[in-house]
């Protein structure tokens, strides 16, 4: 087994008929939390007039995994 780190984005726009997510793995906490901040940053650094249309949040959680094949634990 691994621990792998997944950070889930969330986005919600008016009249869209669901939240939308997008997720990325990472092998360690430290490179989660680093893309979440940098997401998180470039969505304060958009015009109001986008941030009015879309609500954003980013999680990094972990769990365990089976080895994921082409998954590199020292890069990503």
């Amino acid at each position: 087994m691994i621990k792998i780190w997944l950070l889930v984005i969330f986005m919600s726009m008016p009249n869209a008929p669901s939240i939308k997510y997008n997720a990325i793995l990472y092998p360690t906490e430290e490179k989660c939390f680093i893309a979440r901040e940098g997401y998180l940053a470039a969505y304060e650094n958009k015009p109001q007039s986008y941030k009015d249309m879309m609500r954003t949040s980013a999680i990094c959680t972990s769990f365990d995994a089976f080895p994921i094949p082409g998954f590199n634990q020292t890069s990503a």
